[in-house]
């Protein structure tokens, strides 16, 4: 009767513990071509800049990221794929044009944006205002 306890004990963790791993390990490496890694940021993070980031952020990204940006948005749990968070340090670290080219261009769960995000340097607005989350 233990070794039967001991085993349905096991199981419910083994599920437990793959049911999170697999969550959370999905986060593979997301390379980025040196053509984008080094693009420049073509506008000022001026008070203006940030205003239109934050409300195309609003509109685009807060439904996954969350409002703080913390990758713990509304649909974020029905995703098969972790969200960012912009206030870690490893995101923080990217290069303007590398946060760019992922939000234009997109890959699995996370949309490409380039058709969505019409309005010019609209993109580059929305990093100039996740730069700013703490």
């Amino acid at each position: 009767m233990k070794k039967k306890a001991l085993v349905i004990t096991a199981s419910i963790f083994t599920f437990a513990l793959f049911a999170f791993v697999s969550k959370t390990s999905n986060q593979e490496p997301w390379p980025v071509p040196e053509n984008y890694k080094n693009k420049i940021n073509p506008i000022v993070g001026d008070a203006e800049s940030i205003i239109t980031g934050k409300s195309l952020y609003n509109t685009h990204c807060k439904s996954c990221h969350g409002t703080k940006g913390k990758g713990d948005g509304p649909k974020a749990a029905q995703l098969d794929t972790e969200c960012g968070d912009f206030t870690k340090a490893g995101f923080k670290s990217q290069t303007d044009g590398s946060i760019y080219y992922k939000t234009e261009k997109g890959r699995k769960d996370m949309p490409s944006f380039k058709t969505k995000i019409t309005e010019t340097n609209g993109i580059w607005a929305i990093v100039n205002y996740i730069r700013t989350l703490k």
